[in-house]
């Protein structure tokens, strides 16, 4: 039997016009087999520090008074050898040309991108369930859409590769949230803010355990902490 992995994915500053210059696409994964105990020792870093279980993660709500608990999160996905994550980021939207590309608009190139991103995390000796964030009313067209990019990208036409790709919220899965605040530590970084001391502090975090400065492309082979900082310039 080929080894079942989840991958579940977020987006910080997608969209073309959010007046945001850097844009950030993510995923976390692990082996299928491992997910309810992540999810369990998740929940149980919360309730260390004051917080139920159902409390959700994000880094929107990342501050001063709430480092310690977010801190743990993050020593607790570089201690866990099962949990991975992927990201990729385009650090000036602005230098986009979509008309330059025949054929070629945002949510086009937008599909594009988050093949790069997840094609590192993909082996076709194994199997993917792929979990996607809910952000507007037009998640079941857009989901459908790019299962259908992946799959004919990876030439896996019969979906046994890529066997699903389903929305979710991320208030019911632990490691979405963990993706959240994974990618929105990166999103932060490549958009030169700098004003939450909580937020800085976790970015630090990232860095000293990664060796990684979090604004540059890792090596591919990259298992833990895998970046792609993509550049529109590589495409004109």
């Amino acid at each position: 039997m080929s080894e079942i992995f989840n991958i579940y994915c977020d987006e910080s500053c997608h969209l073309q016009h959010d007046h945001q210059k850097a844009m950030v696409l993510g995923a976390i994964w692990c082996p299928l087999d491992k997910t309810h105990e992540i999810a369990v020792r998740l929940r149980e870093i919360k309730r260390k520090h004051g917080m139920p279980a159902p409390f959700e993660l994000k880094w929107t709500k990342v501050s001063p008074a709430k480092t310690a608990l977010y801190l743990d999160l993050i020593d607790y996905f570089f201690d866990d050898d099962d949990l991975h994550f992927r990201a990729l980021i385009v650090p000036d939207k602005s230098r986009l040309r979509h008309d330059a590309f025949p054929g070629q608009d945002h949510d086009g190139w937008y599909y594009k991108m988050y093949f790069d991103m997840l094609k590192v995390i993909f082996r076709p000796d194994a199997r993917y369930r792929v979990y996607v964030d809910i952000k507007d009313t037009r998640g079941a067209r857009k989901t459908a859409k790019l299962h259908d990019v992946l799959c004919n990208n990876m030439y896996d036409f019969s979906r046994k590769v890529i066997e699903k790709l389903q929305l979710v919220h991320s208030h019911e899965i632990e490691q979405l949230q963990l993706a959240d605040l994974l990618i929105g530590a990166v999103s932060y970084l490549n958009r030169g803010l700098k004003g939450n001391a909580g937020k800085m502090a976790l970015i630090d975090r990232m860095q000293r355990r990664s060796g990684y400065t979090l604004a540059r492309t890792t090596l591919m082979r990259e298992e833990k902490i895998n970046l792609f900082r993509w550049q529109a310039a590589e495409f004109q």
